[in-house]
């Protein structure tokens, strides 16, 4: 009877050492010039001239500010942020779905023989085309554009989400779609169905959990941007913070940052439920 091979010593060095020393020190000098090119200074903070203003306006935010009439103005601003990242996630809905269907090319019936005809194609090319003109210009962008044409008020805010996250929503929404078991739409479409059957009927049905779960996570998001907008003038809670900080009143900027993180908890807690409830 052969005896056993005595077991080797475990090794004391990670065998992959060198090659995650090395990528480490290849990210090193890869972002030592984008800090050099983006002058990220943070010590400038603790200088003497921005040290002392900096704590000053900190400290006026204790204790933030609630009374009864500023409460109710920041209430009813918070509402109407709600209101405009609902309204702008409607709106790039209705840009977002049409669009999608006419990219995805699962439903695209000259595609079922093989090779999409020239015609459908290159309407599908410049569908997305337009999908990423909306998606890569940033909502501040757009409303920053709107301000000036319908002046300041949430129908800048609006109108900015709804494009930006029309071609966001639209461009996922297409990939959700492409990446689905097409047998059951292609089955349809052969059987002269069109294209709306095979997609209520076919596609949708496997894919409506995760379209649903972007959406509402995207409805999120809005919330956060719509805040944000309001800096630029597009209404808002962002809005009222803005004009707070112009003024150095810190009480009041605290007491929006608060009412902000607790929209942004309450919205992130129904996205969870929600996706909770699709699952």
């Amino acid at each position: 009877m052969s005896a056993l091979p005595a077991p080797r010593p475990p090794q004391l060095r990670d065998p992959a050492w060198s090659g995650r020393v090395f990528w480490s020190l290849a990210g090193l000098a890869l972002l030592w010039p984008m800090l050099v090119l983006t002058e990220f200074q943070p010590w400038v903070l603790f200088e003497k001239s921005n040290f002392k203003p900096m704590m000053k306006f900190l400290g006026d935010f204790f204790p933030p500010k609630f009374e009864a009439e500023f409460m109710a103005l920041v209430l009813r601003e918070t509402w109407r942020t709600v209101a405009i990242a609902t309204t702008g996630i409607a709106l790039a809905l209705v840009i977002a779905i049409p669009l999608a269907l006419i990219s995805v090319r699962v439903l695209s019936i000259s595609g079922l023989t093989g090779r999409m005809g020239w015609l459908p194609g290159s309407v599908r090319q410049i569908v997305r085309w337009i999908l990423i003109v909306l998606r890569s210009v940033p909502e501040l962008i757009w409303a920053l554009v709107f301000v000036r044409v319908v002046g300041l008020g949430p129908t800048a805010g609006v109108l900015a989400i709804a494009l930006t996250y029309g071609g966001m929503l639209g461009k996922v929404y297409g990939e959700i779609l492409e990446s689905g078991e097409p047998h059951v739409t292609t089955a349809l479409l052969r059987n002269g169905s069109g294209r709306l059957q095979a997609f209520f009927y076919g596609l949708l049905p496997q894919n409506a959990a995760e379209l649903t779960s972007y959406t509402v996570y995207r409805w999120e998001c809005a919330i956060r941007s719509s805040a944000v907008l309001g800096f630029v003038g597009a209404g808002g809670l962002g809005q009222q913070m803005d004009a707070s900080m112009k003024m150095f009143n810190g009480s009041e900027v605290a007491t929006m940052l608060l009412m902000f993180m607790l929209l942004v908890w309450a919205a992130d807690a129904a996205s969870a439920w929600l996706r909770k409830s699709l699952g």
